[in-house]
């Protein structure tokens, strides 16, 4: 396909590439080190360092400034290791530097939503966890902040060690699976290997075996060419066969099935009879026991000793009322 450009659209495509290129060459001047203002422009195989503070150097000022091992920051003045300095992954050393520190940090805040009793309070502690990573990144309060992650992990050691020890087992399973799932592969492309020698074995023999009836065989090279075609369809629909039997991985390296499925359907509603409050009843095998009101009234409170039920309280004082006799106490 030709792009067909009219002299009037040139100028102005030069323009736009002469553009583009300006772009990339401030983007490329913007990568630099800030001591030797080496560019990646100038030197495309400058390496950037960083290190704790975010600040940016290149690979030649590192081994000079810290021969000794340690040193100063060229821009801030902070005390650094040459030990801690590693190669710059993004643009924008701040965002290396973020990454840093988020990854300390969660070495220490390491508990998991189950570790909470509430959605609101796992929601507080990571939103706390930000507000640290936030601070510890744009200097804001850093001792504060400092000291109350070590005051949380005095507080927190037991949990701490415990979620570290989830974390490597979870990650030891993780490991075997994935190497199960190598070795199963590595297994699977062994036996294709040996499958397709075997195949071309097959089909040597095949050849070799033509040749030798041509050379022996007093039939017609007519009726030997059909045979030979025969065997090599037969050979064919065989290796198909063996194609179609080979069984595929039928697990993931998280342990999940392939093929399975997950029912999304709702669930069906249970229909259940509304409790329906009905009184006690108690079968005396006797005579019906009277009401309260009728006690006074048919003579059974007469043998009742009054200074039994005032011991009661409330209660003996409810049942005088009730025998009608509360005005003799």
């Amino acid at each position: 396909m030709r792009l067909s450009l009219s002299r009037d659209a040139l100028p102005q495509l030069t323009c736009a590439i002469g553009g583009i290129k300006q772009i990339i060459i401030i983007i490329m001047d913007d990568q630099g080190c800030p001591r030797c203002k080496t560019t990646k422009y100038r030197n495309p195989s400058l390496k950037l360092m960083v290190n704790v503070c975010g600040h940016t150097l290149c690979e030649s000022c590192v081994e000079m400034l810290f021969v000794r091992g340690s040193g100063n920051c060229v821009q801030c003045n902070t005390p650094l290791r040459k030990s801690n300095f590693r190669v710059q992954l993004f643009e924008d050393p701040a965002i290396d530097k973020e990454v840093e520190i988020r990854k300390k940090v969660l070495k220490i805040y390491n508990k998991r939503e189950f570790d909470f009793y509430t959605l609101k309070e796992y929601n507080d502690y990571l939103e706390q966890v930000e507000d640290i990573v936030f601070n510890l990144t744009n200097n804001i309060d850093v001792e504060r902040t400092k000291q109350m992650m070590e005051q949380y992990q005095r507080d927190n050691k037991d949990i701490i060690q415990r979620n570290k020890a989830k974390l490597t087992r979870e990650q030891e399973e993780l490991e075997e699976l994935l190497l199960q799932e190598q070795q199963g592969s590595e297994q699977r492309r062994l036996e294709t290997l040996q499958e397709e020698q075997r195949q071309l074995q097959a089909k040597r023999k095949n050849k070799q075996a033509l040749l030798d009836e041509l050379e022996i065989s007093k039939l017609p090279a007519a009726v030997l060419l059909a045979q030979h075609k025969d065997r090599a369809s037969q050979l064919e629909t065989q290796i198909e066969k063996q194609k179609q039997n080979v069984k595929p991985a039928n697990i993931f390296s998280t342990g999940i099935m392939m093929g399975q499925t997950v029912s999304l359907a709702s669930v069906s509603r249970v229909e259940e009879v509304l409790y329906v409050y009905q009184p006690l009843c108690i079968d005396t095998y006797g005579p019906p026991v009277p009401e309260l009101d009728q006690l006074g009234r048919l003579g059974i409170s007469l043998h009742v000793i009054f200074s039994s039920l005032i011991m009661n309280g409330r209660c003996g004082l409810q049942l005088l009322e009730s025998f009608g006799v509360a005005g003799l106490v």
